[in-house]
């Protein structure tokens, strides 16, 4: 059945700025779908509405996913479309309450980028592009929520191409950020509940009198009259006892998470990946730019500088290992959303490169970590200033079984390894991986 989609062109309300980006991003995968300008938002099926118009489109093209896993998702997701219609999220007041929701949370919905996430970010394309640091700096979880969804792979690829949304990327000042100094708060006794001002006032210096005579006659007397426990002389066990038992249910003060300042391994998001597609760079003839599929919605755009080590039908096909959290990077033109990890001989990339293999029945999206580090989660995305991988890169090495591995300074040996076995490579032995 052909479905027509007739959208506002140019779009101004967020409804229709909405459609534009979803149209976009989805409007591909649905057979015979056409898409026309119109006076209104509507589908040629019937529905007008944005939530109803896109359940219906991603239905049809077998992609319902994105709009949410579960029926709670799903849900979640058609009212988070039907307030963007409304424009709940337009005005001042709506931003205030957008912020305290975006506070706790990466996308809007569940753990995985949905429509309603695209649709937001469409709807505030135009304010966050316009708007001054400053500005953005009074909304970080916007600000933040935004700069992630435009990074994304689909939405990234998305503005390339279009041209209802520009700049394709809005520059966000990451690392222009005030300190924020918080000043320990001081507590000041208040007077009893009932107790009059003056009675107040006229306490105070009666304390100090009666303070400064008890100090007075405890410099007179002998110190070796002093008795333990005596009264105004407080134990230091019992000091302690109060410190840690806090409370007085007893219960001790809950330690803040410590967040790891050195640069470890298990901070870098390794995940199966297989090359869908292959080509050499339009304006650089040593680089590949590749579509890996990562288990995600659309694959990723990686450029990898290969030609020389690596023939293209080699690459074509190919189940490897992406290094998938880092900050995306433009490599003479194209942007790149992940690396190739490879391996080079020790005796220099002359001395040949290869890929790291993913244990045999691999499927893209697989999670790949090292060996001890199991419980741990990696990174939304690597910042390059504090240069992690870098640092822990000197030691990823192929063992004399040709199995990759992380080796600390200690010593100690962490395979890199997956729900299916251990990553290796085909020759190399002693190898640098990167």
């Amino acid at each position: 059945m052909s479905l027509q989609l007739s959208i506002v062109s140019p779009p101004s309300t967020s409804q229709d700025k909405a459609a534009t980006l979803l149209s976009e991003a989805y409007g591909q995968f649905v057979p015979d779908l056409t898409i026309a300008p119109g006076a209104s938002l509507s589908l040629s099926s019937g529905e007008t509405s944005l939530s109803k118009i896109f359940d219906k489109l991603l239905t049809t093209a077998a992609k319902s996913d994105e709009l949410g896993k579960t029926d709670d998702e799903k849900k979640g997701v058609s009212e988070y479309l039907d307030k963007i219609s409304a424009g709940a999220f337009d005005s001042d007041e709506g931003k205030k309450a957008l912020e305290a929701e975006l506070k706790t949370k990466t996308y809007l919905v569940g753990n995985s980028l949905t429509a309603a996430d695209i649709a937001l970010f469409a709807s505030l394309h135009s304010y966050v592009a316009a708007a001054t640091h400053t500005t953005l700096l009074s909304t970080p979880s916007i600000t933040r929520h935004f700069d992630h969804v435009q990074n994304t792979p689909l939405v990234s690829s998305i503005l390339a191409r279009s041209t209802s949304f520009t700049p394709s990327v809005v520059p966000i000042d990451v690392d222009n950020v005030p300190v924020v100094v918080v000043e320990k708060e001081v507590k000041v006794k208040k007077p009893a509940a009932g107790a009059p001002a003056a009675d107040a006032a006229a306490a105070a210096p009666a304390a100090k009198e009666k303070k400064e005579k008890a100090a007075a006659k405890e410099e007179k007397a002998p110190k070796e009259e002093k008795k333990e426990g005596e009264k105004g002389e407080k134990k230091p066990k019992e000091k302690k006892a109060k410190a840690e038992g806090g409370d007085k249910g007893g219960k001790k003060a809950a330690a803040a998470p410590a967040v790891p300042d050195v640069p470890a391994p298990w901070m870098i998001e390794l995940k199966v990946g297989k090359i869908v597609d292959v080509k050499v760079h339009p304006d650089a003839d040593g680089l590949y730019v590749e579509q890996i599929d990562v288990g995600e919605a659309e694959p990723r755009t990686v450029v990898s500088g290969l030609v020389k080590y690596i023939p293209i039908e080699e690459m074509r096909g190919k189940t490897l290992i992406t290094v998938a959290n880092l900050k995306p990077a433009n490599m003479r033109g194209v942007k790149s959303f992940a690396m190739v990890l490879c391996a080079s001989s020790k005796e220099g990339k002359d001395g040949g490169i290869e890929f790291v293999d993913p244990p045999a029945g691999s499927l893209p999206g697989d999670r790949v970590f090292f060996e001890g580090f199991e419980d741990k989660v990696a990174l939304d995305q690597l910042n390059p200033k504090k240069k992690i991988f870098e640092t822990v890169q000197p030691g990823f090495t192929t063992l004399d079984t040709k199995e990759a591995a992380w080796i600390a300074e200690d010593g100690k040996v962490h395979k890199i390894v997956s729900s299916k076995g251990v990553c290796t490579t085909a020759n190399l032995i002693g190898a640098s991986l990167s």
